[in-house]
């Protein structure tokens, strides 16, 4: 007696699907400065504060030279490049004064970023477009200097194509809108500030950019820009600072760490969990996997029972 033997599907192996670049964070400590001049005077000092930020994870520091200095002094910029053991990426305005001490300095990177002495805050990306000619000259000097040039831009494939023509080797997004939407509980505009993000991060690595994004980001909101395969670095301060307060610098570091690997997690997870439902279910499109968010992310992110943070029920703030 003869018995038929079941086909068999080759099992899913987790091992073969390659794991998500590790996503770098920049910690911003502009606003230990601000708070030390406030009073005056030597402390808090953002020096230290730097290196507790690598003790805790951090995988780079970044601080703002800004024209009027405003919180990081030229002395604060010294001595972060003399004395940090982790990548310093300086943000400056694309000014002589500030080429030249960049140039003097010689940090790792160099963000050029756009800079107004009435804001509160950077309010924007760089109109790459519009000071193309203004701009080349500074990235194409820094670039000879052995700095890694990066650009704060709006995320819009004009943008990116702009920072790409000018030779600039990174683009940093800007994700102030999508994270003030998220604060505010605007669900739809978030949704689509969220489209533009995930659109110019897919364009960026398509055209050959590292992507970077930042600004306004806290542990929900991170986590969800985790799940960007093609983002490999967050810039973050104001948020972690203002944490600080309340956790201490380390523990905030360390919550903001873990929110971005579960973030990153995800979207490998996600990765094997398609690959096995292609096993199962046969030949499929082929289609590459895309950020574990999906169009809810963003409305959820800022959905009212976010999880704590600074201190209280704050909106999309969900520590690890």
């Amino acid at each position: 007696m003869s018995t038929r033997r079941s086909p068999t599907r080759a099992m899913p192996n987790s091992h073969a699907i390659p794991r998500p670049p590790h996503l770098r964070l920049g910690v911003n400590i502009d606003h230990v400065a601000t708070v030390r001049n406030a009073r005056g005077g030597a402390v808090p000092d953002p020096v230290r504060a730097a290196r507790l930020a690598i003790a805790a994870g951090a995988d780079g520091i970044t601080a703002h030279l800004r024209e009027d200095r405003r919180h990081i002094r030229d002395e604060d910029m010294a001595r972060l490049k003399a004395e940090i053991t982790k990548p310093l990426n300086f943000e400056m305005a694309a000014t002589e004064q500030m080429l030249d001490i960049a140039l003097k300095i010689k940090p790792h990177a160099a963000c050029l970023v756009p800079e107004k002495r009435t804001e509160r805050t950077t309010e924007g990306g760089l109109d790459v477009i519009g000071q193309r000619a203004h701009l080349a000259p500074f990235v194409a000097e820094l670039g000879r200097a052995g700095i890694r040039v990066s650009l704060f831009v709006e995320p819009s494939r004009e943008a990116l194509d702009a920072a790409r023509a000018i030779g600039a080797p990174v683009v940093e997004l800007h994700t102030g809108s999508w994270c003030h939407a998220v604060e505010h509980g605007d669900g739809d505009q978030a949704t689509r500030e969220f489209a533009r993000l995930m659109g110019a991060a897919m364009h960026a690595e398509h055209i050959g950019l590292e992507c970077h994004a930042g600004h306004g980001l806290d542990y929900r909101t991170a986590e969800v820009m985790a799940a960007l395969p093609q983002v490999v670095e967050l810039n973050i301060g104001h948020f972690l600072v203002g944490e600080a307060i309340f956790v201490g610098l380390e523990q905030a570091i360390r919550s903001m760490r873990a929110a971005m690997d579960k973030g990153r997690h995800e979207l490998w997870a996600m990765t094997v969990r398609r690959d096995e439902g292609a096993q199962a279910s046969g030949p499929t499109d082929g289609g590459g996997a895309r950020p574990a968010t999906g169009k809810a992310a963003p409305a959820e992110a800022g959905g009212g029972k976010g999880g704590k943070g600074q201190g209280g029920k704050g909106k999309g703030r969900a520590p690890a």
